[in-house]
């Protein structure tokens, strides 16, 4: 198992990205009280959970878009979620960590202890992984909601994390110890790329290579792998056990915001607006998606379409094997911050408050596309600026 979590990069009205320098405390200054900053999906398909700027998150029911739960706790804004069967997760700028009852919208445990900007989170195995504009990383008994281990040693923003289990690692005996909580990877402002053993605390790696900040980066874990994206405008390949760098892929023109790893693929979303498919083992750019009008914020792989979110407030839709643009989903008024895929709908979050839904069911599953498929777009609107209120009715695009 490999579960990566990557940073949410502020896009400018230029194309550019804002990444923090230093390590802020908290500030809701300037921020649209109703923008969502995240999106996350029940395993089962069910509930969907964002998290918003007003400090709050929100559960919702997929079947009929009927707001389930207020979460209501956080002194600042929501950062991140992440949304199991049975519990939710949110970190947020007022340093904690909480969690929440799904049935009945109660907190059920606050985690203390960051002393700045919790950035993300990732929930497994009874565990919750955690990164900090602190400049630490941190490993929670996820019931108890004690730290159990403290990652130090970046000298920065701790923005993006990954986590390799134990069962996916190699098992020469030499190893054994130091892989039996298996690695954790994190990466940082401070230009690196830094991976942990999880039982001891210890860093077990440095990836030094990049001359910008890490934004993103996500793990392929057959070979122990990890891509790195960063605002020097490159992707490099990393040998998470030996430190090595495997390779650099150079082609982007701007930051690399966000990353998607498929079938040995490699999709970077970038601040050059464009979207390029790389293969993993050689680095070769073998496509390049196009026709967005500013930073591409955010990426989804699903069933041979290619979704991307943008900061023209767009999301679209392409073909993956060709790069054809199939779809442009129009309807928000600033940047697309996150996207999700279930079965036949899109989902949408906006830092205009609005979370749309969008029937995906025209597209084709995989190429060759079917001749003559009907397009349908939107299909419910969720506004997360009039609280727990009832789904808007069926709206064409």
């Amino acid at each position: 198992m490999n579960i990566a979590v990557q940073s949410h990069v502020r896009v400018r009205p230029n194309g550019g990205v804002s990444v923090p320098s230093t390590c802020p405390r908290r500030s809701c200054a300037d921020r649209p009280p109703g923008a969502i900053n995240w999106l996350s999906l029940s395993p089962d398909g069910q509930r969907l959970l964002t998290g918003s700027e007003d400090g709050t998150a929100r559960l919702w029911s997929t079947a009929d878009g009927q707001c389930c739960a207020l979460l209501q706790g956080h002194e600042s804004y929501v950062t991140f979620c992440q949304l199991e069967d049975e519990a939710a997760f949110t970190c947020s700028a007022d340093c904690t960590i909480r969690k929440w009852d799904v049935l009945t919208g109660q907190c059920l445990q606050v985690f203390r202890g960051h002393t700045s900007i919790v950035n993300r989170i990732l929930v497994t195995n009874n565990q919750l992984f955690s990164s900090s504009y602190d400049r630490t990383a941190r490993a929670w008994n996820v019931d108890k909601g004690q730290v159990s281990q403290e990652f130090r040693g970046h000298r920065n923003c701790v923005l993006t994390l990954a986590y390799s289990a134990p069962w996916d690692l190699p098992g020469a005996p030499c190893m054994e110890e130091a892989l039996a909580g298996g690695l954790l990877v994190t990466g940082s402002t401070d230009g690196t790329a830094k991976v942990w053993q999880v039982a001891s605390g210890c860093c077990h790696q440095t990836l030094r290579g990049h001359t910008g900040a890490v934004l993103c980066l996500v793990l392929d874990t057959p070979s122990h792998t990890a891509f790195t994206g960063s605002t020097d405008a490159t992707i490099r390949a990393w040998d998470i056990l030996s430190g090595e760098q495997l390779r650099v892929f150079r082609e982007h023109q701007g930051s690399v915001i966000c990353l998607e790893l498929v079938n040995r693929h490699v999709y970077s979303g970038s601040a050059d607006r464009t979207v390029k498919c790389w293969l993993a083992d050689t680095g070769e750019r073998v496509r390049t998606f196009a026709a967005h009008g500013h930073s591409v914020s955010a990426l989804k792989y699903h069933a041979g379409t290619l979704f991307t979110g943008s900061g023209d407030a767009r999301a679209r839709a392409f073909d993956a094997q060709s790069g054809a643009l199939r779809r442009v989903f129009r309807g928000h008024a600033f940047i697309i911050n996150c996207i999700q895929v279930h079965g036949q709908v899109l989902y949408t979050a906006s830092h205009d408050g609005a979370l749309r839904l969008w029937d995906v069911r025209g597209l084709p599953r995989a190429p060759p596309p079917r001749p003559g498929a009907p397009k349908r777009s939107l299909s419910r609107l969720f506004n997360n600026k009039v609280g727990c209120a009832a789904a808007a009715p069926l709206q064409p695009a």
